[in-house]
């Protein structure tokens, strides 16, 4: 599925109680960006790009300038331990921003896409309830 196809399909759809907001960022001579937003989430928009053989979503949760310099080693620890019990994501850095994502087969179904969606704007709040101890106030 197409990610202006995706967008005009989330304008209109509801799942799970949960709405969705999405705007198709173009780049021209680069890939196309769709940035969602679960619910009313504005914090912590999903920013889904495709390939050949995946759609990537990815929510951004924090830049590493937000972590307490002390607790950093501890941070990343706890983040490889939540990987396992968190289901459909993962975490990763950036650059120098902390994410969230999750991936899924281009020929994934809508209801699929959807639930990767919301399980995946569920999972970044979880995560950074589980680690705001490491963050600066």
């Amino acid at each position: 599925m197409e990610l202006n196809e995706l967008s005009i399909k989330l304008a209109s759809f509801e799942t799970e109680g949960v709405s969705f907001e999405s705007f198709l960022i173009a780049n021209p001579g680069e890939q196309d960006v769709l940035q969602v937003i679960v619910d009313g989430n504005d914090e912590l928009p999903i920013f889904v790009t495709q390939t050949e053989e995946q759609l990537l979503c990815i929510s951004y949760l924090f830049a590493e300038d937000e972590v307490k310099a002390d607790m950093r080693d501890e941070l990343n620890e706890t983040l490889l331990r939540l990987n396992v019990p968190i289901p459909l994501s993962a975490f990763a850095k950036i650059d120098d921003k902390y994410a969230i994502f999750g991936a899924l087969s281009v020929n994934s179904s809508f209801d699929d896409i959807t639930h990767e969606l919301v399980t995946l704007a569920d999972n970044a709040i979880d995560a950074l309830e589980a680690v705001t101890i490491y963050l600066n106030d």
